[in-house]
């Protein structure tokens, strides 16, 4: 196996060196944009050694203007086959035939045409594939609200080679992150994700359940991520690359050795202490954006019993008091975005049941 190169670096060269030639030859006027994202752990720059086994190697994406695509799209790859160079840095630029769930593998080949990954795509039509969104729109409260964090991370990362349409940067500008009172709303509605739990690490306990204990605190734990996530204004990513998106977070520096403690802990009272300590430290996280009035961060008891907590619910209520867009206003739920009160991977791929969870907002 070559030596690896993070994917990015390596589709960037692969584009420079052996795509763009071809496309100044044989297309010398037609403008286009080139970038690497959507797709991949190359694309949020977590890839590893291990991510060669699939769905990984020299392509990059190709977009043409939306009068040109119809013209040329097929053209452009049946030049692209013809052209290319059986591999690239030691990797082979062909690929086997999609499997059942569009997966593909390196090939390596000596003869005939490649089999490559350069995608062609408008600007519109990606857009229009990743997220069910058409870029001529506006984008709606609605709209904000149902795009999964994954995918909105996936269309502003990853890297911008060509710009040659002066499209493609307009549009990750348009997506780069969430209106004010759309990131409020979720704040707020973070918040009483919390509150809806945080006495229940002591309670379970208290009745002999230790399992369930360790288990709301670990939930506990992953609301205060995506809560780490919000305060910074950074989409959040799934499941898989969660804890290492959040190392790369300015607070993570003293907020991950908590949260560490509190899921290794031993006793009910000590995961308490350390998510106390959490609590407090998210609360003059919250106390430094300047969005409401400085909140107490001191944890209490709740109520007559032993369980210290945050009472998040103030938060939230605050929150929702600095929301001015009337659209927003009027929301009834308290449930944030679909990745908010859903985790399934599901939802992540199927945009025809993202259409149908906007009833929620409605």
């Amino acid at each position: 196996m070559p030596k690896f190169i993070p994917g990015l670096k390596l589709s960037r060269l692969f584009y420079e060196s052996a795509v763009k030639p071809i496309l100044s030859r044989a297309f010398p006027r037609l403008p286009h944009s080139a970038a690497l994202i959507g797709w991949g752990s190359e694309v949020l720059g977590f890839d590893t050694r291990i991510s060669r086994d699939h769905h990984w190697g020299p392509r990059v994406l190709l977009f043409l203007d939306e009068k040109d695509s119809p013209k040329f799209r097929n053209k452009i790859s049946d030049v692209l086959s013809a052209e290319l160079p059986y591999e690239f840095m030691g990797y082979s630029t062909n690929y086997s035939e999609p499997e059942p769930n569009g997966v593909r593998h390196l090939r390596r080949i000596t003869s005939g045409p490649v089999k490559h990954m350069v995608n062609i795509y408008t600007v519109r039509s990606f857009c229009t594939s990743r997220l069910g969104f058409d870029l001529n729109r506006r984008i709606t409260i609605v709209d904000w609200l149902t795009f999964p964090q994954q995918r909105l991370l996936e269309f502003t990362s990853g890297e911008v080679y060509y710009d040659g349409l002066d499209q493609l940067v307009q549009a990750r500008e348009r997506l780069r992150y969430y209106p004010k009172d759309v990131w409020l709303y979720m704040m707020a509605a973070q918040w009483t994700r919390i509150a809806q739990e945080q006495a229940f690490v002591g309670r379970a306990a208290h009745v002999g359940d230790e399992l369930g204990s360790q288990i709301v605190a670990a939930r506990l734990v992953r609301e205060i991520i995506r809560l780490s996530f919000l305060i910074e204004r950074k989409y959040a990513p799934y499941s898989k690359w969660l804890g290492t998106a959040f190392s790369k977070l300015e607070i993570a520096r003293p907020l991950a050795p908590i949260l560490r403690r509190t899921l290794l802990a031993k006793t009910w009272k000590t995961r308490q202490k350390w998510l106390s300590q959490a609590y407090s430290l998210m609360a003059r996280q919250h106390n430094a954006l300047g969005i409401t009035k400085p909140l107490s961060p001191e944890t209490i008891n709740y109520y007559s019993r032993p369980y210290s907590v945050i009472f998040a619910e103030r938060f939230a209520h605050a929150i929702k008091q600095a929301i001015e867009d009337p659209q927003v206003k009027k929301i009834e739920t308290d449930i944030g975005s679909i990745d908010q009160f859903t985790d399934s991977t599901n939802v992540v791929e199927d945009l025809a049941l993202i259409k149908k969870l906007r009833a929620a907002y409605l």
